[in-house]
C-alpha cells in the first residue's frame, strides 16, 4: 500500500527527533558510534513507528515482533527510539555508557527493556534472528522477526553461514536489512574488504534481494511490504544510506564512525539537522 504524504511527513519528523537525541546523548556521554546510528535511523523509524507489532507497556509480550540490531554499535540510535516510545526513561540517556547505567555502548537485553538480543560482536545477529524465526514457525506463532546488519559486518563468516541456513530452511517470516553506508571504522568498506556484488551474493545464497534508498520512507515501506508477500525465500533489503546522515560535516566521513562532541560541535550538528529537515 503506497505511503500517504502525511504519514511520510510524520516519519520524517520522528527521524529528526531521533537524530537530535543521538547528538544530545553523544554530547552527554562523551562519545558514541554516531555515524552509523545516524545512517540507520530511517530504517529503524519505519520499523518501530509503522511496522513492528510491539507494546512499550508490555516489553515481554509473547506475541510481539522481534527486532535485532546486529550492528550493535548503533545502540545509541536504538536507545533513542526505545526512550522516545516509552520503553525506558528518556532521562537515562544522559547516563549512556557511564558507570551504573543500563545502557552500555552495545545494548544488553538483560538490562534494557525492549531489546530482544544483546549484539555488538558483529556477525551474530542474523543467525539469532533466523533461530527466532524458525522457533516461531515451529511453535505456530505469528510474530515476525526483523534484523538490521551493517555492511562492514558482511565480512564476518557467520553472516554467510546464517544466510545459507535461512535459504535452506526457507525462513520467510523474517525481514532483513543491510545498512549499506559504505564506511566502517577503518575507512571504505570496499577498500578494507570488498563485498560487492552484494545483491548477487545474497541471490546466489538463495535470497530474494532488493536495493533501495535507505533514507526514503516510501521505498523502505514498499520493500518491507514486499518481504511480507515473499513465501518462498528469505528476504534481504540492501538499504543504501549515508554515514552521518543529516549532519553536513559528518556525512560520508569515516572519522565520524565513533566520535565525541563538545558543546559547539553539537550545536552545529543540531543546526545542520534542522536546516536540512524536509518539513521545516
Amino acid at each position: 500500500m503506497p505511503m500517504k504524504p502525511a504519514e511520510k511527513r510524520k516519519l520524517e519528523d520522528i527521524a529528526l527527533r531521533i537524530r537530535e537525541s543521538i547528538i544530545d546523548t553523544t554530547l552527554a556521554c562523551g562519545g558514541s558510534h554516531l555515524g552509523g546510528a545516524l545512517s540507520q535511523t530511517d530504517i529503524l523509524v519505519a520499523l518501530y513507528y509503522k511496522y513492528l507489532k510491539i507494546d512499550p507497556k508490555k516489553p515481554d509480550w509473547a506475541d510481539r515482533d522481534r527486532f535485532i540490531l546486529s550492528k550493535g554499535h548503533g545502540g545509541v540510535g536504538h536507545a533513542a527510539i526505545l526512550a522516545d516510545l516509552g520503553f525506558v526513561d528518556p532521562k537515562e540517556l544522559k547516563k549512556f555508557n557511564k558507570t551504573g547505567s543500563p545502557f552500555g555502548m552495545h545494548l544488553d537485553c538483560l538490562k534494557v527493556r525492549g531489546v530482544d538480543a544483546s549484539t555488538g560482536s558483529l556477525g551474530h545477529g542474523l543467525g539469532i534472528g533466523i533461530g527466532m524465526a524458525i522457533g516461531a514457525r515451529l511453535t505456530g506463532q505469528k510474530w515476525r522477526t526483523y534484523v538490521v546488519m551493517g555492511d562492514g559486518e558482511q565480512n564476518a563468516g557467520p553472516v554467510w553461514e546464517a544466510a545459507q541456513s535461512a535459504a535452506h530452511y526457507k525462513v520467510t517470516n523474517m525481514t532483513s536489512f543491510i545498512d549499506r553506508n559504505k564506511l566502517c571504522i577503518d575507512g571504505e568498506v570496499e577498500k578494507i574488504m570488498g563485498i560487492e556484488p552484494l545483491a548477487d551474493k545474497y541471490a546466489a545464497f538463495g535470497w530474494r534481494t532488493v536495493e533501495i534508498d535507505g533514507h526514503d520512507f516510501e521505498q523502505i515501506g514498499e520493500a518491507i511490504e514486499q518481504s511480507f508477500a515473499e513465501k518462498d525465500k528469505p528476504f534481504m533489503i540492501i538499504a543504501n544510506t549515508c554515514k552521518g546522515k543529516g549532519v553536513d560535516f559528518m556525512e560520508d566521513k569515516a572519522q565520524w564512525h565513533y566520535a565525541g562532541l563538545d558543546d559547539e560541535t553539537a550545536k552545529k550538528a543540531l543546526a545542520s539537522l534542522r536546516k536540512g529537515h524536509k518539513n521545516a
